[in-house]
Formats: structure tokens, sequence, C-alpha cells
């Protein structure tokens, strides 16, 4: 039997908003989180800019959570404060979004909890401040550094700090890494694995090496932009360049209909279905065809017509190649819909966040559809294709009740998300 699956909770942390509260505001507000790089250090590369966090004090954000059990604070302030930036954000994310499913108020079974963590070489800046010090003093490593370079040192921080002792691994998509984590944990859930799943997409910590390495493939925009980065990335316009590196971590618990109505929870969103397939491709150019197969394989899975949604959250990177493969895939899927299809990409605020961009931007689609609106198009002055119903410069009301997230990847990884509207 196939089993419902809401999101009781939810948590973020980006350039745009430390919280939920503060990313809806953003969202709604159109505000671009683009600026001049700050974190990049010596020696200076061709990357300027980019989406960064900005002004984070773990104690800070700590505080803010003072109301939840004593011992969960101080746990999350000891496995954290030394660890890398990646870790700390996945730390806060995961508190808000434990706290708004009020699992310390009605926790589960811990061997009935699992956690998916979204990407893979999450401390690429960590590792890359600490070769310095070994080159000069091997001796002087951190012992903790073999801990901290593996990926999961996230699944043990989290599953330690909440006592979840069910399922729990790593997942690596590329920029698809952040859906195909959602439909991981919405699949442990149905095969009544777990009855709850923290899903949490983890913060790019790149370092100026993967930054000028993405600049050299030629991924990367803003080189008309450099004294105006917020105009930098504009997804589906015709002056798009490339993507705008993002920072940010977001974390949504996924649970069963079961579970959440035994602790006496609401779900905030549903998820109807999902799909991810490969185009068997080794390369970065996307595949029309792929695209195509998975948003109808999710529609699919989700029971849903094309001409029922209300609104998709497109990858939409600003990408020249990228941006219109997917516009292309999108008319073929939803055809005469497609004057009624709001659509937006929410990288045109938060930049490009890589791993936790589908989770983040699950997120966004969920707000919107929580608030009944659809966030701007910054920067889409002229688009790529007039036929589209792509929101506009300012944000505008809107009733959404089912929405799709796409979420597409270097090594022809594609993914598509649905999504219903509280849960009912």
């Amino acid at each position: 039997m196939q089993r419902r699956i809401m999101i009781t909770g939810m948590g973020v942390i980006s350039a745009i908003g430390q919280n939920i509260p503060e990313y809806g505001q953003s969202l709604r507000a159109g505000r671009c989180g683009i600026g001049t790089l700050k974190s990049v250090g010596e020696p200076a590369i061709s990357v300027t800019m980019g989406a960064e966090i900005g002004n984070f004090s773990l104690e800070t954000r700590l505080q803010q959570y003072a109301f939840l059990p004593e011992a969960l604070i101080q746990n999350a302030q000891q496995y954290a404060r030394r660890s890398p930036y990646a870790i700390q954000t996945s730390v806060v994310s995961a508190l808000e979004a434990w706290e708004n499913a009020q699992l310390h108020e009605n926790p589960i079974s811990p061997e009935r909890l699992g956690i998916v963590i979204a990407g893979n070489n999450l401390s690429q800046h960590y590792q890359y401040d600490n070769y310095p010090k070994f080159q000069q003093t091997p001796e002087y490593l951190s012992p903790r550094y073999p801990l901290h370079f593996m990926d999961t040192d996230q699944v043990g921080t989290l599953s330690e700090l909440f006592h979840i002792q069910g399922e729990g691994f790593t997942v690596g998509g590329a920029s698809a890494s952040g859906n195909v984590a959602i439909i991981k944990g919405y699949q442990l859930i149905q095969l009544g694995i777990v009855d709850a799943c923290l899903v949490v997409g983890a913060l790019a910590d790149l370092s100026p090496m993967e930054l000028q390495g993405f600049y050299n493939l030629g991924a990367m925009g803003g080189k008309r932009f450099v004294d105006e980065p917020e105009k930098a990335c504009r997804p589906f316009d015709k002056d798009h360049e490339g993507f705008i590196y993002g920072q940010a971590s977001g974390c949504m618990i996924l649970e069963s209909k079961e579970s959440a109505a035994r602790r006496g929870v609401q779900g905030v969103a549903e998820i109807l279905g999902g799909a991810m397939i490969l185009d068997g491709n080794r390369l970065t150019n996307p595949s029309e065809a792929g695209e195509i197969r998975v948003m109808e394989l999710a529609l699919t899975q989700a029971q849903i017509k094309a001409n029922e949604l209300d609104y998709l959250n497109a990858h939409g990177t600003s990408s020249p190649l990228g941006d219109e493969t997917e516009i292309k895939a999108i008319r073929q899927v939803f055809q005469d819909h497609l004057s009624r299809l709001w659509i937006n990409s929410t990288k045109g605020l938060t930049g490009h966040c890589l791993y936790s961009a589908g989770v983040v931007e699950a997120i966004a689609s969920i707000i919107q559809m929580q608030e009944g609106f659809v966030h701007p198009n910054i920067n889409l002055d002229n688009p790529i294709d007039r036929a589209c119903l792509f929101s506009g410069s300012v944000s505008a009301p809107e009733k959404i009740e089912i929405a799709m997230s796409n979420s597409f990847g270097f090594g022809g990884i594609n993914s598509s998300i649905i999504l219903k509207k509280g849960g009912e």
C-alpha cells in the first residue's frame, strides 16, 4: 500500500535568510544574496562573486534555540564548534527543522528515525585550509582531520545529536543531490524502513581551487557584471552567462502520515512522488530527452496530470545551454498548459547552492504554496521564451496547490519531485 509522506519540519540557512521566516520574507521581496566574495582569500582567482551566508555565528544561532532541551543545545555546541563550516550549518538548519516538527516534544523512537545527507566532497575548503599546515609540519595535522574530511561526519554528528538509530547515508548526485536525497528519504519511509527521515542538503564549502576549476570549465557567469554582482545570475534571460556560486544548508523532516497523526503534527506539505534517472553521459551537457523523461516519470509516480500542476521551480542555473534545454523540455511536457504554469528559479536570489539546491528550492516551493505567492525572477529582462509564464520582477499573489521542483546534475543526473500544499 502506498504510504502518504508528509513534510513536518523545515530549516534553512542561506545568503537570503538564516531561518525559515527570514528566507520566506526574502523570497517574497525578491532580495538577492549575491555580492562580492569575501571568503576566498589568497591566491586571487577569477571568481569574484557569490551568495555567501555571511555573519554566521554558531553561538548566536544556538542561543535562538535556548527553549529546546538544554542537553540538546549543549551537545550541538560541543559537537559543532570545532567542526568544519558545512557541519555547523547542517546542525543549525537541522535544529530548526527538528523544532519545527515538534520532535523535541513528541518524539519518535530512535530506531524508526533515518537520515540522508545530500552531497559529497562537502569540506573542500576545510581540506584546502589544512594542506599548508600538513606541508610544513605534517606531525601537527589535527587528529580529527580523518573524521572531518569524510562526508559521513555529517551522518555521525547529526545522528548522535538527535539520537537517530535507523538507516543513514550520504548521496552524491552533483547539483541534483538535494532532490536525490529527498527521493531516497521518501523511499525509506515508503518501504517501512523508518517512520521519519531527516533530509539535509549540506552546504558546498568550495575552496578557491574548485571555484577556479568551475570558471575554467566555462560553467560560471558574471564576467559582464563584475561591478554589479546582484545582476549576474539571470536564469532564462538572454544575457545569462553561467551559474553563480551560492552557500546554503537546508533540512526537511519527511514523515509518514500515520506517524505525524500519532504525534498530533500537521504536515506543511506532502511529497506526492519523484523520479531520478540518468542520461548515460559523464560530461556536463544536459539532455532534453532526459529532462522530459524525468518530469513525465515524476508526474506518473505522483498520479498527477501535467495540466494539474500550478507551479514549477526550475533548475534554472543561468547557464545558456542549461536554461535553453530545460525550457525546451518543459514546453514538450506541458504543451497547452504552459500559459497557465508559473515558472521561476530560486537561484536568481540564492545563487546555485549545488548539493543543497534541491532541498532549499523545495523549501522555497513549500513557502510559496503556504503563503500564496510566486517569488520574482529577478534580472529576467529579456526571456529566452515568451510563451512561458515566468514570474516577473516582483512577487505575485497566486494560489499554488501542486508544484514541481527540478534539479539536474553533471554526469547526466536528472531529478524531479512533486509537492502538494498542506498535505491534504
